[in-house]
């Protein structure tokens, strides 16, 4: 069974937060370091990724209705 891309989306919605609330809860203990900033990075790709699969589940579906 496939997942759909508006599941897969709010996953990695999930996981951006998720790498966030990581990231702040480092810096506030240990400052800006390495580990960090990829945590930050970890969270921009997932947010980013999850917003193209949730753009693209949307513009599938008004495809579809459009058939």
């Amino acid at each position: 069974m496939r997942r759909s891309p508006l599941f897969s989306g709010l996953i990695y919605f999930f996981l951006g937060g998720l790498f966030t609330y990581f990231a702040i809860d480092d810096v506030t203990k240990n400052g800006w370091g390495f580990f960090s900033y990829l945590l930050v990075l970890l969270a921009t790709f997932d947010f980013g990724s999850g917003l193209k699969m949730i753009i693209f589940h949307v513009k599938y579906k008004d495809k579809l209705k459009k058939k």
